[in-house]
């Protein structure tokens, strides 16, 4: 088997697990390429990414280009001599960078391909109420998550399933897809599949401020997906309507109760400790919320210091 050198290209906590498991297997990771520090928190301090962290606690050397085709940038990182490229939840290569390795450059995707192509596959296959997803390694070519498959693994969804708790499930599953993947290369054993080009698939697309607020006339089981595939992040949200004012809400945790309520749709109802939405077929019990200005808590915890004025709706 040879022993490749590797140079691994992410940036979130998910890459983070792949990459551990790498060098925890003891494979020559070689450098590591990362986003740029970015300004974080009150005092707008520069902070490292996930990947950059672990990586300086490993002593790997960390490349941090602003535009991937800068020239130093890839005469600095053809001094690596990587004989593969392994991608995790980072951005689109150009071809000057995706083809410099001999054995090519393949990326970690977190689903099944050809579904769920883009950048928040995790979140979407929660939000449309998948039963299972799943990781795949893919050669990188030059459009997005449509290169040659080497493996797939699937993975079932549960019922409560919460982005958080999938994307914990599919960085383990995916890190030890990525690591048979490099053995798989490693051999001379590999062997890739083409993903059909003419049939339409669901896509994952970026999430922002519009797909993530929650639409109140929907059924509740497609407002409750919706919560648990943003929790923790990006977090669904709404609007409070009370008298004048017109808060954002951020909400977390949810659950369903099935009827035919008598209230208008968007109306709380709530008891000492429990807050519930009026919903066309049942009421969303709210578990987990944020005012703006506060910290999240339990609907009992915020209900001990905020009343809802009557009238009061989410919109």
């Amino acid at each position: 088997m040879e022993d490749l050198r590797i140079v691994f290209m992410g940036t979130p906590g998910f890459a983070v697990g792949v990459l551990q498991h790498l060098v925890e297997n003891n494979k020559n990771v070689v450098a590591v390429v990362t986003a740029p520090d970015k300004p974080a928190g009150r005092g707008r301090k520069l902070h490292a990414s996930a990947v950059k962290q672990y990586a300086q606690e490993q002593d790997i050397p960390v490349l941090q280009p602003t535009n991937l085709k800068d020239e130093d940038f890839i005469a600095n990182l053809s001094s690596y001599n990587a004989t593969v490229q392994v991608v995790v939840a980072f951005r689109m290569l150009p071809k000057v960078v995706w083809e410099l390795p001999r054995y090519g450059t393949f990326n970690l995707h977190a689903s099944l391909l050809p579904e769920y192509r883009g950048a928040a596959p995790i979140n979407w296959a929660v939000i449309n109420q998948e039963e299972k997803t799943g990781v795949t390694t893919f050669f990188i070519d030059e459009k997005i998550d449509t290169g040659e498959i080497i493996f797939s693994e699937e993975v079932p969804i549960s019922e409560r399933e919460t982005a958080g708790s999938l994307h914990d499930t599919l960085m383990e599953v995916g890190s030890k897809l990525v690591l048979k993947t490099v053995e798989t290369i490693a051999e001379g054993n590999i062997t890739t599949l083409a993903q059909p080009k003419n049939e339409t698939y669901k896509e994952a697309p970026k999430l922002h401020a519009e797909n993530t607020k929650i639409d109140w006339s929907q059924p509740i089981e497609k407002i409750d997906a919706l919560v648990r595939g943003l929790s923790p992040y990006p977090v669904a949200w709404c609007y409070l309507r009370q008298d004048e004012e017109k808060l954002k809400v951020k909400i977390y945790k949810t659950n369903i109760e099935s009827c035919k309520p008598p209230e208008t749709i968007g109306s709380i109802i709530t008891t000492k400790r429990t807050i519930k939405v009026a919903c066309q077929n049942g009421y969303l019990y709210i578990k987990e919320l944020q005012l703006p200005g506060k910290r999240k808590m339990d609907a009992a915890s915020l209900l001990n210091g905020f009343s809802f004025k009557d009238g009061a709706k989410l919109t």
